[in-house]
Order: structure tokens, then sequence, then C-alpha cells
């Protein structure tokens, strides 16, 4: 949907099962934040520890190259892994990228096999299946029961045999292997000799003898349950209250989300097929590409549609089908050169190149129109239809030439601008830049040709219904242009109360920005009907508590049948936003909610989901729930984000504590909460150094068994028919329920004696932190919040308001994050872009009149297209964002060419030795109708634009009406305003001079 971009962001994810996030931190997080930070061209450092896992991220400069930086980083953490502890995973580092969200979320069921069985075929043949589906790069399973052997110790029948965990580990270990030992070899034949050491069946496992004490031998089946059973299950996947295993699939970074759904749901068929005697299923939950297709067909709906009206709007100026032809050749002209560069560049057809293309339409048809509307006058002074083209075009290709330049070189900046915003803008520039270019050439190469061979003035007759329209029009536009020379005429009298009534019309129109009506974002987010329930349980809660609670929340919402499609749940897994970690937590659970198609337009999302959001939370009081509108980039990052970092841990909790009220007290504000705050109990051991050391009882040692213990071991594999499955050794469950178990668990010292846990160390429960933050090896903590019913800029401008007013403590760093870094960025740099755009068309028309003086009349146009943009802005109470400030980048060209014509055409007049005055008159006068004509084919060619309603409207919607608003009051204020600059500096001129305005030619004749 939107062109490939990768931030330049890298996550660094390591795995440490039964860590607290304390010991993360030190032995995980640290290591790897000193080994990081030195990285090239790499300015921001944030680590995050959690409870069993340590995430990093990188933030590098927007120069970096970001697959450079990826192996630096591996090569980094390659060099330190042997500093990390023993019980910790390899680290995996990933980019972000927005086009590596999730394209399919998938339900599978198998309806006649038990769902054990159903994960071994989905892993063992239907998964390899899947990823070997062109275009699909991973497929991540939430869900499922995986087979496991499980070894319950009954921890009194361990003391009662006098065994221990690691005594146990150890004989499985050592009657579960393999060796292949050498050869027999004779004079005929050799043979391979190989040990078949392995356990056979379930019961050779259980008879497997742990200990012998001369007579007596001690089975396993004494000390411990055996089963054929599963994992524990962390993770449940669900579709409408029915379970499944669910399936995320993401597309290769060059793949076509598009070409690889279609794919993906014809190999679901397949395997539908192939697997009918298991009753095997797929139900599509969520599929992005759908969306794509759809903002696509809007936005070539609304090409069809422009492309139609300019078409109109040139029949009602040109008179006949012929030369409305004539025009209109250059829209396929210029669009098919245009997709030629664009497959030399390796562009693809996205929302931003089509959205581009659709608002060129009214552009194309520029240049042609001017060079046609002239060529029309010269026929109409008697000249023949060869002589009128080449007068026509000759008169008017510098002009013609001077007005696409302007249009191309306020997007030449666009195309070197970094950040985000650059990936996103870079190809839409270019589409712009490529067939205005095209366009030129088209006006001055097929246009006047086609003028040449088929160009012929066309007499109405009043008696045909359709001319008789068109002359009752034509006196219309008389009228208007006699009208409007006479209120130049007066303006260039009285210029002061003119200019007085023009800057009481910007500055009225500059001041309703202060009414709070236009907001600001980055990008609007839209109504997809979509929408993400994030739901958060205590700290304690347990997996099975979770499920049994969130499986009532989604019948709750399934049974809305009336606006609910689906409702697709993931409990403990991870989470499927961009940027979102790879990992899941026991006490959380997401429902993606789909809404019936269309149905958003009859209740808002927003509305709905709030509802959904205080239902959940009045029956379940103690369940922090987040509802999160899903638009057009899934994404995991809340809009408002701050980050807070001090060496005072104390001081920086407090100050969070007290920006997080201010933040609630704010309109708009939406669940704003503090990454640390969150406190977990956690069971804390103190160990007797010296009586440990008395009793030959190292510390590592009884770590490693409680490890053992509570989580498990599973370093031995049961092997059936060449499959591999876990053997886990653990305490039986009933033995490891409270703290009053661990106390008790014993240990045998050097001299076979076993001794309890509580002899020799102190164990007390405490609360400790939910999880850690450091942002450049600083403790830092974020502070995060969604916002409804206003723009994310409207709050962060209200946050820094209160800021102002009461500042954070001096010892507190305080720096944005989020959306509104990427606001003030991407707004920095447009802006940054718009001035180097103002000084280019200055430039260009420096070069262009050999002039310094004239240019700037022209630029005083930009100024009257501002007053337009802004109130369009207000009254469609659209926010600014980035393509809104891209629609004030493009109104900068366009609305110089209505000054250009003016300025030009009176240069022209001035030579043939006319006065200023009367010069800027007929000037007006004549190109009255060229403005007309391209403004209104333009604004036309906008209107489906700015009206469109469907899929990825709202992006377009406000860039069209800033080009409309612009355009408009653009050509309206335009004709008055230039010609009076150009009087009034042509008089400073003759001062300056020293000349008599006689001689300049200011008589004011009646023109």
């Amino acid at each position: 949907m939107l062109p490939d971009f990768s931030p330049p962001i890298l996550t660094v994810t390591t795995t440490y099962p039964g860590a607290s996030p304390a010991t993360v931190e030190s032995q995980v997080s640290k290591p790897m934040e000193d080994a990081l930070s030195g990285l090239e061209n790499i300015s921001e450092v944030t680590a995050f520890s959690l409870d069993n896992a340590s995430v990093l991220i990188l933030e590098f400069k927007a120069s970096a190259d970001i697959d450079q930086s990826l192996e630096d980083a591996q090569r980094k953490i390659n060099n330190i892994l042997n500093k990390l502890p023993d019980g910790s995973q390899t680290p995996v580092i990933a980019k972000i990228e927005p086009n590596a969200s999730p394209v399919l979320q998938v339900s599978a069921i198998a309806k006649n096999i038990p769902e054990r069985d159903f994960m071994e075929l989905m892993d063992e043949q239907i998964l390899p299946q899947i990823k070997q589906t062109k275009g699909v790069a991973a497929v991540l399973v939430i869900g499922g029961e995986k087979r496991e052997f499980r070894v319950n110790v009954d921890k009194d029948k361990m003391k009662l045999y006098g065994l221990s965990l690691s005594g146990i580990n150890q004989a499985i270990a050592s009657s579960n292997v393999e060796f292949p030992t050498g050869k027999l070899k004779n004079q005929m034949e050799q043979m391979t000799v190989r040990l078949a050491g392995k356990f056979k069946t379930e019961e050779d496992l259980r008879n497997l003898i742990v200990s012998t004490n001369g007579t007596s031998t001690v089975r396993l089946r004494d000390v411990a349950d055996v089963q054929d059973g599963s994992e524990d299950q962390i993770t449940v996947s669900r579709l409408n209250g029915v379970n499944g295993i669910g399936l995320r699939i993401t597309k290769q970074s060059d793949a076509n989300a598009v070409d690889m759904a279609n794919a993906t749901k014809e190999r679901f068929k397949e395997i539908e097929k192939k697997y009918s005697k298991e009753g095997v299923s797929f139900t599509v939950a969520t599929d992005t590409s759908i969306p794509t297709i759809e903002s696509v067909d809007a936005v070539l709906h609304d090409l069809e549609l422009a492309v139609l009206l300019v078409a109109a709007v040139m029949m009602l100026f040109l008179h006949s089908l012929r030369n409305a032809f004539i025009v209109l050749i250059a829209i396929p002209a210029s669009l098919i050169s245009t997709f030629v560069a664009m497959y030399l560049l390796g562009f693809t057809l996205n929302l931003m190149t089509l959205l581009a293309m659709s608002l060129v339409i009214g552009i194309l048809v520029d240049d042609s129109i001017v060079v046609l509307e002239n060529i029309y006058r010269h026929l109409q002074m008697g000249k023949n239809r060869r002589q009128a083209a080449l007068d026509g075009r000759n008169e008017i290709g510098f002009t013609a030439l001077a007005i696409t330049l302007v249009d191309v070189v306020v997007f030449s900046p666009v195309i070197f601008i970094e950040g985000t915003i650059s990936d996103i803008l870079e190809q839409f520039s270019t589409v712009v830049v490529v067939s205005t270019l095209m366009s030129l050439l088209v006006c001055f190469t097929l246009t006047p040709w086609l003028a040449s061979r088929f160009a012929k003035e066309v007499e109405l007759n009043p008696k045909k219904p359709f001319q008789a329209f068109l002359l009752w029009f034509e006196r219309r536009i008389t009228i208007f242009t006699d009208q409007y020379v006479k209120l130049v005429a007066w303006s260039l009298r009285h210029k002061i109360i003119a200019g007085i009534a023009v800057l009481v019309i910007f500055f009225g129109s500059m001041a309703t920005m202060g009414l709070g009506i236009v907001g600001q974002e980055f990008v609007a987010q839209g109504d997809q009907g979509k929408f993400m329930i994030k739901l958060k349980y205590d700290k304690s809660t347990t997996f099975e508590e979770n499920n049994a609670t969130t499986l009532e929340i989604e019948q709750m919402i399934v049974g809305q049948k009336d606006v609910v499609a689906t409702v697709f749940a993931n409990v403990g897994g991870p989470s499927s936003g961009m940027g979102a970690a790879s990992f899941g937590a026991e006490n959380k659970s997401e429902l993606t909610v789909k809404m019936l198609p269309g149905k958003q337009k009859e209740i808002p999302t927003m509305h709905y989901m709030t509802a959904i959001r205080k239902k959940i939370e009045d029956k379940y009081p103690g369940v922090e729930v987040k509802a999160i509108n899903i638009g057009m980039v899934e994404s995991e990052e809340s809009p408002i984000e701050i980050f807070l970092s001090s060496e005072d841990n104390e001081l920086l909790m407090k100050e969070a504590r007290r920006l997080k009220t201010a933040i609630l007290g704010i309109k708009g504000a939406k669940d704003p909460t503090i990454s640390t705050d969150d406190l977990t109990p956690e069971v804390r051991i103190e160990l007797d150094r010296e009586k440990m050391g008395q009793l030959g009882l190292p510390i590592a040692i009884v770590g490693m068994q409680l490890q053992n213990a509570l989580t498990g071991n599973d370093d031995t594999q049961f092997d059936d028919k060449g499959q591999e499955y876990d053997i886990r050794v653990m305490v039986d469950k009933f033995d490891r329920k409270n703290v009053d178990d661990i106390k008790s668990m014993t240990f045998i010292s050097n001299d076979g004696k076993q001794i309890r846990l509580n002899e020799f160390a102190a164990v007390s429960v405490e609360n400790g932190n939910g999880s850690l933050e450091r942002k450049n090896r600083i403790p830092n903590t974020t502070i995060r919040s969604y916002v409804m019913g206003t723009a994310s800029g409207t709050v962060s401008a209200e946050i820094e308001k209160y800021l102002k007013e009461q500042p954070l403590d001096e010892n507190v760093r305080m720096l944005w994050g989020g959306e509104v870094k990427r606001q003030k960025e991407s707004f920095g740099a447009l802006g940054t872009a718009m001035g180097i755009g103002l000084i280019l068309v200055y430039l260009i028309m420096v070069a262009l009149y050999d002039n310094f003086v004239y240019p700037f009349v022209v630029l005083f146009s930009i100024f009257m297209a501002l007053v337009g943009a802004i109130l369009a802005l207000n009254l469609t109470s659209s926010s600014m964002g980035i393509f809104t400030m891209l629609g004030m980048l493009m109104l900068l060209g366009l609305v110089a060419k209505n000054a250009i014509l003016i300025v030009d055409f009176t240069n022209h007049l001035k030579t043939q030795g006319k006065s200023t005055y009367n010069a800027l008159l007929e000037a007006v006068k004549e190109r009255m109708r060229p403005i007309l004509m391209t403004t209104i084919a333009m604004v036309v060619g906008m209107i489906p634009i700015a009206t469109a309603t469907g899929s990825g409207a709202e992006w377009k919607n406000g860039l069209a009406w800033v080009l409309i608003g612009g355009l408009t009051s653009s050509m309206f204020l335009t004709i008055i305003v230039v010609p009076m600059m150009y009087y009034t500096v042509d008089r400073i001129l003759a001062k300056l001079s020293k000349k008599k305005a006689k001689e300049l030619h200011f008589e004011e004749d009646p023109i």
C-alpha cells in the first residue's frame, strides 16, 4: 500500500527464562548496551528489562545504512555472547519495517483429530507448505498444544528415597543415548555397530532405574508421575470464541502483499482438500491486502472521475470535442511516460504514486490549455491553422516553461529530505515531477502539431441547445472578466484601501488557526472498521485465569452479531503491530475486532470501541483495558510518548507521576501510563554464605536445582519415529504452589545429608519492578498516552503548555518520542523544503525574466493561496499532517502560475509601448480566460479526491481540500494583488531611477 520504507531502527531481543527484570538488566541489558553504544551513526539506545527478556531499541541517524548497521550490531553481539548468562538464549536482531506487519491473521482448526495431533500435523506437514507459498516470509504460530513428555517429581517421595532433581536428570540423560561405536569388518563385508540406547516407549521411561542401594532399586515411576502429555500452554488463539491454531503470515520485503495474500488463500484451499479426512479448515480473521485493494480502486476511481470532469471543463471553454481532445491527449501521453520512468526507478503502484497521478490530472492539462488558448486567440485574428499554432506557441512558450519549472522546482527539495517522511514522499514527488515535465514536452510538441492539423474556430449556433448553453456560458465569462477588470482598475487607483482589505483577509484567515479547529497529527488514521482491545490483568494473574476471563469478554463482543463480524483472540501471545515485542506475557491478551463491512459508516469505530471498552471496565473493574483504532498501518505505538531520564530514580518516578496526572486532565488524552510503575510480587531468597560454606553447598548447585524444580529441565529428548520431543523434569505442580513449598525444598550436602532451604536462607515476599528501562545508559521511564476525538499534535501542545508553566526538575531530562517526534521532524523537514522551494521559485523566475524585482511580485500570489488553504482546513475540520503540508508545498508551484501569466503578458505589452496601467488591465482581460480554465480544471480534478469516502480517503481528503482552497483564493485574490504590486514596484523603480512617471507610461488612460 505504501512505498517500502524502513525507519533506521533495530531491535535486539534476548530471552532469559525465569529471570526477574532486575536480573535481566544487570546480566543482559547492561552488557548489551555497553557493546552496542559504540556503533557508528547510532543516536539513541533504549533498553527494556522485563520478566524473562531484554529488548534493546537502537535508533540510528537518518543517513545510516540500516543493513550495514545490522551487520555491525551482529558482530558486536557475537563478541560478547560468552559474557551473557548460561540460561539466556541467543539475541535476535531485527529491523522495524511497516511492511513486515502480518498481512494475514488466520485461525486453523481440525474437527476430526485431537488438538495435540493437529499441532503435530501443523508443525510437520502444513506449515512447510504454507512457507513455500510465493511471497511468504514467515509464519508465527499462536496457541496449539505441543507434545511433551512430563516427569512430575513428587517432592516428598524424592526426599524419602534420598534423591535430588539433578540426580534424576542425570539418570534420564545417561540412559537415553545412542552411540555409533564403530565397525565390524572381515574380508567379505563390514557392518556398523550402533548402540541403541534411546527410550522406545513411555514404559521404558517409567521403568528407568534412578537409584540402586544393594538389593533395593528405585524406578522413575516410584518418585514421579510420567506422562506423554503437552507443554504448559502459555498462548491460546481463538476466532469467535472457537479454539484454533493462530497463524500470523508476513510477506517478504520485496513481495506484493495482494499477490501474496491471494496465493496463500489458494494454498489454504489445497491444504483443506488434502486433509479433508482430518477436517482441517482455515478462516482468515484479518487481511490487510483488502484495504490496499480498496484504496487503490478508490484512487483509480478518483483518477477516472478527474479525467471526466477535466474533459467537461475543456468542453465548456473550448466549445468542441476536437479542441477538448487536443488538450486531453496530454493526460495519457504524460502518464504513460511516467509509467516508464516508474518502471526504470523500480517504483510500485502504491497509494502514494496513484495519489500523485490523481492530483496531477488537472496540472497535466495546464500547459496545453495555456498554449491552445493562445493558438485559439491567434486563429480569431484570422491566421491560418499552421501560422496560428506557430505564433501562439512561440508567444506563450516562455510562460509555459516558467509555469512548469516552478511546479518542478518546488518538489525537488522533497527528494533530499531525510527521515521517515522522505521514503513516503520520494515516490510521490518523483511522479509529480516526471509527469509535469512530460506535460511540458507535450505542450511544446504534440499540442501545437495537433492544433495545426485539427484546430478550428467554432462558430456557436444559438439554435442548437448545447451551443446555446455554451453561448450563455461565454457571455457570463465576458461579464465576469469585464467586472474583474473594473475591480482591478479600481484597486490600482485605490491601492491603500485595497491593500488594507487584502491584509485584513490574510490575517483574518491566519487568526482562524488559533480557534483550535485544525489539529496536528502525523497522518490521519481513518476508520477501517477494525480495532484492538488490549487487556492487561494483575501481574499475579495466572494464564488459566487470563484465558477464562478473556473468553467471557470475547463471547460478550461476539454476541453483538448486528455489528461485529469477527473477534480474533490472542491470549498471552506476542502482539501483532509494527514495533511490537516478539514475545507475550501470561497476564496480557489482545482481541482484534472486525466490524461488519460498511458498519463503521453507521457507528464510527471510535464510538463503538469506546462503548465496548466501558462495558468491559464496568464488568471487570480490575482489568486494565485499552481500545486502539487500527488504521492504515497497524502500529503498537502510542501517539503520545514522553521519555524521562534521570540518575535519581525516586525523583524520576515522582516527576513522571506528576506529569501523568497532568495528562489525565487534558482533553483528548486517553489512558496515560508510566512504563516502569507496575510492581510485581516476587519471592526473594537471601542466602547465608557462611552456613552454605560449612554445609558444602555451592550457590550454583542451589540455583540450578531451584530452576530445575520451578521451570523444568528439558535437556533430554524422546525419539518417536524420527521426531524428537522434550522430556521435561520438574517438581509436581502441587509441590510448587506457595512460599512454604520453596522453604521446604531439600538439597543434598557433601556428606549426603538432606538440608531444607530455610535452614541456610531467608525466604520473603517483596514487591519488585515489573519492568526496568534505560535510555543512553541512564535510568528512564516512558509516559505513553493514546488520543481520542482530537489530533495528537493538539494534546502534545497542551502538555508543552503545562510544562512551561510547571517545568520538570532540572535533573530530569525529557524527550519526545513516537508520533509527536516524527511530527516535529517531518514538519520541520517540510517547512525547510517549503523555504528552499520558495527560493528556487524566485531564482527560476529571476533567470527567466532577467530581473530581480518582478519575481517578487509573483511571490505575493503564494500568500494569497494560504488564505484559502487555511480556510478550507477549518471548514472541513481537517488536521494539519504531512499530507496537508504536502498540499501547501504543491501550492507554491501551482498558484504562481496565475501571477506568471499576468506578469509575463504585461511585460510583453509594455515592450509594444503600452503604459503599465493599460498593460496590466489588458493582461488581466486577456489572461483571465486561461487562468479560469487552468484553475477550474485543477480544482474540478481534485474534487473527487477531496470528497472521497472510500478506503484510505482520510489521507488524501485534507491534501485535496488544501489545494482546492488555495487555488480558489489565489485565483480571485492574485488577479487583484499582483497588478497592484506590479504597479507599485514599477512606480518605486521609476522614482529610484529618477525618471519621470510620464516616461515610464503611467498615464491612466481608459482602456
